[in-house]
This record gives C-alpha cells, structure tokens and sequence, in this order.
C-alpha cells in the first residue's frame, strides 16, 4: 500500500513539474533596493509589536489602552527598548522561536530578514 502511495505522488510531481516545464518557468523579478528597504523596515515595526506582546509588556504600560486591550497599542519602539534590560535572554530567544514556527513558508525576503531579528537587533 505504502509503495502504491509513493508511486501516486511521484507521478503527480512529475505531472506538476512537466506542467511548468511546458508553461516555461520564470524567475521571480528581484526587489529593487528601496522597495526591499520599505519591507524591511514595516516588518521590523511589526515584529517589534509582536515581542512586546509576546513578553506582556501591556501588564506595566503607563498607557491605559495597552492595558484595556491587552496588547501593545502605543509605540512600541520605546516600550520594547525600556523592557529589554528586564526581560532575560533566554524568554528573548524562546520568543524568537516562537515568532519563526509562526509565518507562512513562503514569506518574501525582507520579512524574514526581520522575523529572524533578535529583539536588540531591531534597534541597530
């Protein structure tokens, strides 16, 4: 049953493969320079939220709506860089971990680049 199976998905694969061949594969276009930069920087923004929430920076925020929603919701720039003292290495990197078994696999490259970002990284 398991050799049938194999045989079924090899020849599927093949089937898919000698689709593209025949459309004639193309190479995704590159990123200019500057649009990779804009990328870069909105998903850094992002992923600086995403570590304030992960470590519940809301609990000790000075603003009441962080604390009413339960999330980050003023700037997280300051907030993260204020917390990182406390905050201990290894609850650093377990989020980090956390946050890369999260995007899809097919995410661009910018957004990696700054999903891979530690949380002092974000500042440099």
């Amino acid at each position: 049953m398991a050799v049938k199976n194999t045989e079924r998905k090899n020849s599927q694969n093949f089937a898919v493969l000698s689709a593209m061949l025949k459309a004639g594969l193309k190479p995704k276009p590159k990123l200019k320079p500057v649009e990779h930069a804009r990328r870069l920087a909105v998903e850094k923004a992002l992923q600086q939220r995403r570590y304030c929430d992960a470590f519940a920076l809301w609990r000790t925020c000075p603003h009441k709506a962080c604390r009413r929603q339960r999330r980050c919701g003023g700037d997280a720039t300051d907030c993260l860089r204020r917390a990182l003292d406390r905050v201990p290495h290894p609850l650093q990197w377990r989020a980090r971990q956390d946050i890369l078994e999260a995007p899809p696999r097919n995410i661009g490259a910018p957004e990696r680049a700054a999903r891979q970002c530690m949380p002092r990284d974000l500042f440099e």
